[in-house]
């Protein structure tokens, strides 16, 4: 069964960094646009941030714009999220996911279990 896995998630101080990492068991990652999207509980899940497939078309919600970076390293079919400056409320459960294009987020089909992250002093 094709799986997207998160990784990278963990407990971070308010101002702290974390790179979250997408990959993907058997299925062509690197093909396909990839986006971060988070949830809060009792909170819908929202986009934070997409990736076309060539790495050259990039889209960030506006409360990652400026803190976050996503890339991508199609040879190692895998997708990147580096979060900076973290702050309390970007503490939520993380998505990658993908079959789906970046100017519609409520487009993307296939999704990993996700990964939490909490900032927290």
């Amino acid at each position: 069964q094709v799986q997207l896995v998160e990784s990278g998630g963990g407990l971070v101080q308010p101002g702290g960094s974390l790179r979250l990492s997408c990959t993907a068991s058997q299925f062509p990652l690197d093909i396909y646009s990839v986006a971060w999207f988070r949830q809060v509980p009792g909170r819908e899940r929202e986009g934070v941030s997409c990736i076309s497939v060539s790495g050259d078309k990039t889209r960030y919600e506006e409360t990652a714009k400026g803190r976050f970076t996503i890339s991508r390293d199609n040879g190692k079919k895998t997708v990147y999220l580096q979060m900076n400056s973290l702050i309390p409320e970007d503490t939520a459960v993380y998505f990658c996911a993908t079959e789906g294009t970046c100017s519609a987020w409520a487009s993307f089909s296939r999704w990993g279990q996700g990964t939490h992250v909490t900032v927290s002093s």
